[in-house]
C-alpha cells in the first residue's frame, strides 16, 4: 500500500489527539490528497487537491489573501461574480443561502469496500441542509464527490442550481481538454489554453448525453497536455441525463479558476417539499503528476473494478447484422450470417433492428417501436428458430431493442398516447423516421413497460446472451403528461430516476446478460450509465480512419474492454472511404473486436484474413481488454501517424499499434518510442496480421524494454505486396513477449 495512503488512514485521529487543526479533513488515495478545512460554524473550504500530503504538510496549505475556495459555494454566501454551485428560492422569496459546517465530519465504509467522508452544512436561518460527500476505495486513485441537498423544514424550497461539485484550479499555464462531436463524428478532442471568461460544456438532449459534448474534462496545469509529464486533473461527471460543466476564469484578484460540474438547471428548477432530498450525481476526480496517460489508466482500472458491468471479464467477438442487412431481417440471412461468423471464429451473433412488429411491421424506421413482438413474416420460426441456429453453430445469440422509444405508428401509441413526452396544447414533435417519440420514464407505468420488454424476452428466451440497447431520439419537446403542472421542471431529473429504477430491476433479475449502450451511436458513453452496461457502441461511423480519431478521444476516460470497434465493408457506408482490410482489422483490434457487415459479400481471401485476425485477437484479448493503455503518438498532432500500446499489468506482454494516416510515398516518419515496459526485460517481437511477402526486419528478434522505450522500432510505411494493394493508409501491430 502506498506510504502516503497508509499515513492518511490514521490522520484525522492523529490531528484530533494533537489538538492541531482538528477541523481539517484529509481525503486521500495512494497518489492524491484532498484537504478540507471544516471548522464548526464556519465555511467548508478546499485547502489542497493534488499530490499526496504527509502529516507535516497538513498545517501548511491554507487560504491566502482574498482567495475564496469554498468547497461548495452558495449564492449569497459568496461573492456573486465568483459563481456558485447551489442557489435556491426560500419559502419567503429569499434567494440567498449561507452554508456553515454543522457537527464533526462522518466516516463510513460501504458494502462495496469504499470509504465515504461526509461533511454536513446548514443555513443558520433557513431549513436547508447540504451533505458534501467524498468517496474513495482502498488502493484506487479516484475520489468521487457529490451532495445530498435536503429541505429539513415543512414549506417547499425551489432549487435553481444544484451542482455536484466545485473545484478550484490554481492559475498558471492551465490548459483544458474537452470532447465534442455529432452523430458519426463523436468524441473529438479539443485542447485550449484557459483564457478569461466562462467556458460552458453542456448537453440538453434529454436522452443521449454524449451525442455532442462529453461530461469529462482534463486540466493540464503545466502547459499543453502531455501523455507522460506534467500535473493533470481528470474529472468525469457520472450522470445519464442533462449536465453542465463550467470553468470560470476570473479576472479579479483571485489566484484560482473555478470548475463546477452538475445537472444542467435549464428548464429544470427543482422543488423540494418538506423532508425531501435531492442527491446529485458523483463527480469522479483523478490527479496525476505523470501526465494524461496515468490519469487514463487510473480511470480505466477504477472503471473496470467498480463501475463497468462485468468490467474484469473478457468480451466476446461478435457480428452485428445492422450494416450487413439493415432492416431487411429474414431467417435465411440470419442463419447465413451466424454460420459465417462461426466459421471465422466469432463467438456471438447480434440481430439488430427490423425483427419485430405485428400491426405495424418494422420494414421501415417509421413504425413498430413499442411493439416488441416477432414479425413472423420475416421470422416464421421466431426467435426460438434463431437460437437453435446459433446453438448449431456453437455461438451465442443477441438481440437489438429500443425500449425507451415509440413510433406513432405502433400499437402502443395507438392505445396509450399519454405515455410519450409531449407538451400540453402543442403539436407533436417527432424524430427519426418522422414518427419517433420518447416514452416518459418519469411515469411508473412506462417504467413497467420498459422493464417488461426485457423481462419478456429473457424469460421466454433465456439463451439470449446479449442485448444491444439503443436510443435514437432526443427529448424534442419538454413536457410530461404524467407530472403535475407545478413539477414540469422535474422532467429532466425524473426521467433518469425512472431509467435508473428500470435498469436496477433488470440487473437484479438478469445480472449475467451482456448489455451494450447505444444511442444514435456514441450517445451514451459515460460513467453514469455504464454500471448497468458492459460496453458502448462508440459511433455509428465504422470508417477505420475516422475511428482512429474517435477512439483516441474515447480512450482518455474509458477502457478498451467497453469500446465496441467493428470491421466494416468498403466503400464505408457512411464516409464512402476505401481502406485496406488489414487497416480496418488493426483499428478494430484496439478495442472490443467485432464485425459489422454481410460476410457472404466477402471473398475467400478476405474471410481467411478475418479468420486469422480473430484467432490472433483471442490471443491478445486479455492484454487489450484488461491491460494498461499508453497513448504514444496522437492522430491530432497532424504528423501523419498515430500509435498506442497496451501492456499487461505484470509487464510480461504488450501489443503495439502503429497507423499511417497520410503522407507521400517516400515520407520518413520518426520512430515511435514505446512505454510501460519493464526496462530490464527482453521482449521478443512478432508482427500480427502481417500481409507482406517477406517479414519485417525485427520479426522474431529480441530487444530490451529500455531500448524499445528509448528508441522504438522502424515501421515500414508500405506493404511488401502487389502495388494494387497500396494506399495512403497502412498499419502495423506488434506483439511483445517477455523472454
Amino acid at each position: 500500500m502506498n506510504k502516503h495512503y497508509r499515513l492518511a488512514i490514521g490522520l484525522i485521529a492523529a490531528m484530533a489527539c494533537s489538538g492541531v487543526h482538528a477541523e481539517r479533513v484529509h481525503v486521500a488515495t495512494p497518489s492524491s490528497s484532498l484537504l478540507l478545512d471544516a471548522p464548526e460554524g464556519g465555511n467548508l473550504r478546499i485547502m489542497h487537491y493534488g499530490s499526496p500530503l504527509g502529516a507535516g504538510d497538513l498545517e501548511s496549505p491554507g487560504a491566502a489573501g482574498n482567495d475564496i475556495r469554498l468547497a461548495y459555494p452558495a449564492y449569497g454566501d459568496n461573492r456573486p461574480e465568483l459563481d456558485y454551485a447551489i442557489s435556491c428560492v426560500m419559502p419567503d422569496g429569499n434567494m440567498t443561502l449561507y452554508l456553515n459546517v454543522t457537527g464533526a465530519p462522518e466516516k463510513r465504509t460501504d458494502a462495496d469496500g469504499s470509504e465515504v467522508t461526509t461533511v454536513t452544512l446548514r443555513d443558520p436561518e433557513y431549513p436547508v441542509e447540504v451533505k458534501v460527500n467524498y468517496r474513495t476505495w482502498p488502493g484506487e486513485d479516484v475520489i468521487e464527490t457529490w451532495t445530498d441537498i435536503s429541505n429539513i423544514g415543512k414549506k417547499p424550497i425551489t432549487l435553481t442550481r444544484y451542482d455536484s461539485a466545485y473545484l478550484p484550479i490554481r492559475r498558471g499555464d492551465v490548459w483544458l481538454t474537452s470532447f465534442y462531436g455529432s452523430w458519426s463524428n463523436e468524441t473529438r478532442v479539443n485542447n485550449e489554453e484557459l483564457k478569461p471568461g466562462i467556458k460552458s460544456i453542456k448537453n440538453a438532449d434529454g436522452v443521449r448525453n454524449t451525442h455532442t459534448a462529453h461530461p469529462e474534462v482534463l486540466f493540464s496545469l503545466d502547459g499543453p497536455l502531455d501523455e507522460q509529464t506534467g500535473r493533470v486533473i481528470g474529472a468525469a461527471l457520472e450522470y445519464t441525463g442533462n449536465y453542465e460543466l463550467r470553468v470560470n476564469t476570473h479576472t479579479d484578484e483571485s489566484a484560482y479558476h473555478s470548475f463546477y460540474a452538475g445537472i444542467c438547471p435549464d428548464q429544470a428548477a427543482y422543488t423540494l417539499a418538506g423532508g425531501e432530498t435531492l442527491t446529485t450525481p458523483p463527480l469522479a476526480l483523478v490527479y496525476s503528476d505523470s501526465g494524461a496517460g496515468e490519469v487514463s489508466r487510473r480511470f480505466h482500472r477504477w472503471g473496470r473494478n467498480h463501475r463497468l458491468a462485468h468490467g474484469n471479464d473478457l468480451r466476446p467477438i461478435l457480428l452485428n447484422s445492422w450494416e450487413g442487412v439493415y432492416l431487411n431481417i429474414n431467417e435465411e440471412a440470419m442463419a447465413g450470417m451466424m454460420n459465417d461468423i462461426a466459421s471465422m471464429g466469432g463467438e456471438l451473433f447480434v440481430m439488430d433492428d427490423g425483427w419485430f412488429g405485428d400491426r405495424y411491421p418494422r420494414v421501415t424506421d417509421d413504425r413498430g417501436l413499442g411493439d416488441w413482438t416477432v414479425d413472423t413474416n420475416k421470422l416464421p420460426h421466431g426467435i426460438d428458430g434463431l437460437i437453435d441456429e446459433a446453438r448449431k453453430n456453437d455461438i451465442k445469440f443477441g438481440i437489438w431493442i429500443e425500449p425507451e422509444m415509440v413510433n406513432t405508428r405502433s400499437r402502443l401509441f395507438d392505445e396509450h398516447p399519454e405515455y410519450v413526452i409531449q407538451a400540453k396544447n402543442r403539436r407533436q414533435e417527432t424524430g427519426r423516421g418522422g414518427t419517433q417519440m420518447v416514452l416518459d420514464m418519469s411515469n411508473p407505468k412506462v417504467q413497467d413497460i420498459v422493464f417488461t420488454v426485457v423481462d419478456t424476452l429473457l424469460t421466454k428466451y433465456p439463451e439470449i446472451a446479449y442485448i444491444k440497447w439503443d436510443a435514437n431520439a432526443p427529448v424534442m419537446q419538454h413536457g410530461s403528461q404524467y407530472l403535475p403542472a407545478d413539477k414540469q421542471g422535474h422532467l429532466n431529473i425524473e426521467y433518469h430516476k425512472g431509467f435508473a429504477k428500470v435498469m436496477d430491476r433488470i440487473r437484479a433479475k438478469y445480472p449475467d446478460v451482456l448489455i451494450q449502450a447505444c444511442a444514435s451511436g456514441g450517445g451514451r458513453v459515460n460513467w453514469g450509465i455504464l454500471p448497468w452496461f458492459d460496453e458502448f457502441w462508440t459511433s455509428d461511423d465504422t470508417d477505420a480512419q475516422q475511428r482512429v480519431f474517435m477512439q483516441w478521444g474515447t480512450s482518455y476516460f474509458f477502457p478498451a474492454v467497453a469500446m465496441a470497434s467493428h470491421i466494416s465493408v468498403v466503400p464505408n457506408h457512411g464516409t464512402h472511404r476505401v481502406t485496406p482490410l488489414k487497416f480496418r482489422a488493426d483499428v478494430a483490434m484496439t478495442g472490443r473486436l467485432g464485425m459489422e457487415l454481410q460476410p457472404k459479400d466477402m471473398n475467400d481471401e478476405e474471410k481467411d484474413f478475418c479468420r486469422k485476425a480473430i484467432e490472433t485477437y483471442k490471443q491478445i484479448r486479455p492484454v487489450v481488454q484488461q491491460g494498461d493503455l499508453y497513448r504514444l503518438r496522437s492522430p491530432y498532432d497532424n504528423k501523419g501517424i498515430s500509435s498506442l500500446m497496451y501492456v499487461s499489468p505484470d509487464k510480461k506482454e504488450a501489443v503495439f499499434y502503429w497507423f499511417k494516416l497520410d503522407g507521400d510515398m517516400m515520407t520518413r516518419f520518426p520512430r515511435v518510442r514505446m512505454a510501460g515496459l519493464d526496462p530490464d526485460r527482453l521482449y521478443k517481437v512478432t508482427e500480427l496480421n502481417a500481409i507482406d511477402r517477406s517479414p519485417m526486419g525485427v520479426e522474431g528478434k529480441t530487444f530490451s524494454g529500455r531500448y524499445l522505450m528509448d528508441n522504438g522500432l522502424e515501421m515500414p510505411t508500405h506493404y511488401n505486396v502487389e502495388w494494387k494493394n497500396q494506399t495512403d493508409l497502412s498499419s502495423r501491430v506488434l506483439h511483445l513477449e517477455a523472454q
